[in-house]
């Protein structure tokens, strides 16, 4: 009896690492926040978004006249992106307040 072939097992490529920049008006929004705020968006980049296989997951796309842009949510706050596919990088646009951060 011959001993069964090895199973062919998949490389462990490693994933695809997005990476987090930010365009200069998100920058100087940024700054404007209050500093505990500033903390909360940079840590929730940080942790989940930054490194992650798929950001996708924890956004949602926008629509309408913000078509193509995503967002995420941290508190009162949210995060207008766009995916650079090609760079494997986020970048985040605009940042406010949810009251008005989708104003003109």
């Amino acid at each position: 009896m011959t001993p069964p072939e090895p199973e062919e097992s998949q490389p462990d490529w490693p994933q695809p690492v997005w990476t987090v920049e930010f365009d200069d008006r998100a920058r100087r929004e940024l700054r404007k926040l209050a500093p505990e705020t500033q903390k909360a968006i940079l840590g929730y980049l940080r942790e989940r978004i930054a490194g992650a296989a798929d950001p996708r997951r924890y956004g949602k796309p926008l629509r309408l006249n913000l078509a193509g842009l995503w967002r995420y949510r941290v508190g009162d706050y949210r995060l207008v992106c766009r995916f650079e596919e090609n760079l494997l990088v986020v970048l985040v646009l605009k940042i406010g307040h949810r009251r008005e951060v989708y104003d003109g």
